[in-house]
């Protein structure tokens, strides 16, 4: 079970009543965004639980597009983003809905990128500014942005791991947490590696070499010192 420090429970600088309405939800769409890679020209930002209660009022509708900016949670144009989102033509829409046995705190974000696909991330705001993703484009995966996160869809077959795992090690980069999805055997699988260090572009780039990736992206961490 995870140890809770005084600054999880009391949580991040924000702009907001709330860390779990604002901080969280700016956390989780900036994340969002750059799972989805590529211009984002639309998003329907799915709401379940008291997220869909109270969004108005705690400012998570601006926190969340602020995040789909890429703004994060502490930024004082926060407030503005929905002008900002007018600006560079982005569409939004906030839609509540059950979506099941999730965090009361939980949003899913269906994002439309310029050249049509769309990309589905979901994930819940835990408190204090905490966050964990738990499903991206259908996939159960779990990772909570705390650290630096490598993202890879890829042919689900032996010898991909150990030659991602080889290219970490050459860059001297230690793996403090990795695991593997996948519904089916010898067809797609997803794999989140948490890592004790930040994750470079070159290390991004022979990652997307190997013959069987199919996609592959990296989350860092969004509170400083959050490592």
């Amino acid at each position: 079970m995870r140890d809770y420090s005084v600054f999880d429970i009391i949580g991040p600088i924000m702009i907001g009543p709330s860390s779990s309405h604002t901080a969280g939800a700016a956390k989780l769409a900036k994340i969002a965004r750059t799972v989805a890679g590529g211009k984002i020209i639309k998003v329907d930002f799915i709401l379940h639980g008291s997220f869909a209660e109270t969004y108005k009022g705690h400012g998570t509708d601006k926190a969340l597009v602020a995040g789909i900016l890429g703004m994060d949670p502490w930024d004082e144009d926060l407030r503005n983003s929905f002008e900002l989102a007018a600006k560079e033509g982005i569409e939004y829409n906030f839609i509540a809905a059950d979506l099941g046995d999730v965090h009361p705190n939980t949003v899913r974000f269906v994002m439309t990128k310029a050249d049509g696909n769309l990309a589905v991330v979901m994930g819940s705001s835990i408190g204090g500014g905490n966050i964990i993703v738990f499903d991206i484009d259908g996939q159960e995966v779990e990772f909570t942005g705390e650290r630096p996160t490598l993202l890879t869809k890829h042919k689900d077959i032996p010898g991909v791991l150990s030659q991602i795992a080889n290219i970490l090690y050459d860059e001297n980069i230690n793996i403090a947490n990795m695991r593997v999805y996948r519904n089916e055997k010898g067809k797609e699988a997803t794999m989140a590696i948490e890592t004790d260090s930040i994750i470079p572009e070159k290390l991004l780039e022979k990652v997307r070499d190997i013959k069987e990736i199919h996609c592959v992206n990296v989350v860092n961490p969004i509170i400083e010192g959050a490592i």
